[in-house]
């Protein structure tokens, strides 16, 4: 557990009915922007989902859900969802959703192998979307494309935000950079990742590292990434491997990057195949989804989460995430914020 506490952090909305006022109007106004820019249907999304079928999202590939039997199904295992990323695939599939469209839910999930932190939760709860996407559009142009609609619904809302809420003035820059995870290793050779985030984020403000899952020329990824749903290593037209990677906004807040968004081009049956060899994980063939998407069952996709707790966070200023959801965080660390004048909810 690691806790960052702003010197001279005060609450700029003052009361606990003003961030209640101003997540609502985050929320409302993202999701309405998110679903113009990318053109998405709202769908109802489960919080369970069966063990055993490789629905679930391993994430970085070494979470572990929260599972339980269930009575009447003869204790048939259940798991609480991680995301929903291969889940909205399939409903993608089921609904017969044509190219060019898409769907999003509102995603509530239970991480209990989160590091507890400002940032990180036992809880989450994010915009999970996927959009169907031809096969000539498995590129980096068409990633680039939508990363840039979903970067101006942020700076839309964040606008919105400011004229409620005059205190809150926008800093959010006019344009997104892009850079891959490798030219940012060549950029920062002798920083870890989290350290080269910060420098370039620092200095663009706005920045989407794309390539995460791939190794780099140093044998390690920059961060990890299951085999299952993100393409982290098809070679693109870059000269690169990957057509996935992170939104990340500079927090001046906490002084360091910060994550809003992991998402990219999915997996085809070509990627699948080559990242589950990568992973070691062949075995998973034989599950549901696998089985499906290997055989040319499931439409090809672009797709991510965008935490709502994090971008209320980051537009209201907040320097806990605990300031916007109600979670369960250790007693030394409500005492901690506490005498940092951070309040938990």
């Amino acid at each position: 557990m690691s806790l960052i506490k702003p010197v001279g952090y005060r609450n700029l909305l003052e009361n606990t009915e003003n961030t209640e006022k101003a997540i609502k109007l985050v929320k409302d106004m993202f999701q309405e922007n998110l679903s113009a820019q990318l053109v998405l249907l709202r769908v109802t999304a489960p919080m369970v989902v069966l063990s055993g079928t490789g629905i679930n999202d391993d994430l970085n590939s070494v979470e572990r859900p929260v599972a339980f039997p269930i009575r009447d199904m003869n204790e048939q295992r259940a798991e609480v969802v991680h995301s929903l990323a291969k889940w909205k695939r399939l409903k993608l599939a089921e609904m017969q959703m044509p190219e060019g469209r898409g769907i999003y839910t509102d995603m509530n999930a239970l991480r209990p192998d989160e590091e507890l932190d400002n940032i990180h939760s036992l809880y989450v709860d994010q915009w999970d979307w996927e959009k169907v996407i031809s096969r000539e559009q498995r590129n980096i142009s068409f990633l680039k494309q939508t990363v840039r609609r979903i970067y101006e619904a942020i700076k839309v809302t964040e606008n919105k935000l400011y004229v409620d809420f005059p205190q809150l003035v926008p800093f959010l820059p006019e344009e997104i950079h892009f850079i891959h995870a490798q030219e940012l290793l060549d950029l920062y050779p002798n920083k870890t990742p989290k350290e080269r985030e910060n420098e370039i984020v620092r200095k663009y403000g706005a920045v989407f590292v794309i390539g995460i899952g791939a190794p780099l020329s140093n044998g390690m990824p920059h961060d990890g990434r299951a085999a299952d749903y993100d393409d982290w290593s098809t070679p693109n037209e870059e000269g690169y491997v990957g057509l996935n990677g992170d939104l990340l906004l500079w927090n001046p807040i906490l002084g360091s990057a910060f994550e809003v968004s992991s998402m990219g081009i999915r997996v085809d049956e070509a990627a699948l195949d080559r990242q589950l060899k990568l992973h070691g994980q062949e075995a998973k063939r034989s599950l549901y989804f696998h089985q499906k998407l290997l055989s040319g069952a499931l439409p090809c996709t672009i797709g991510g989460g965008i935490g709502q707790s994090r971008l209320c966070m980051y537009l209201l200023r907040k320097a806990h995430i605990g300031e916007i959801q109600s979670s369960i965080w250790p007693e030394s660390m409500r005492k901690e914020c506490a005498e940092a004048g951070i309040v938990l909810a």
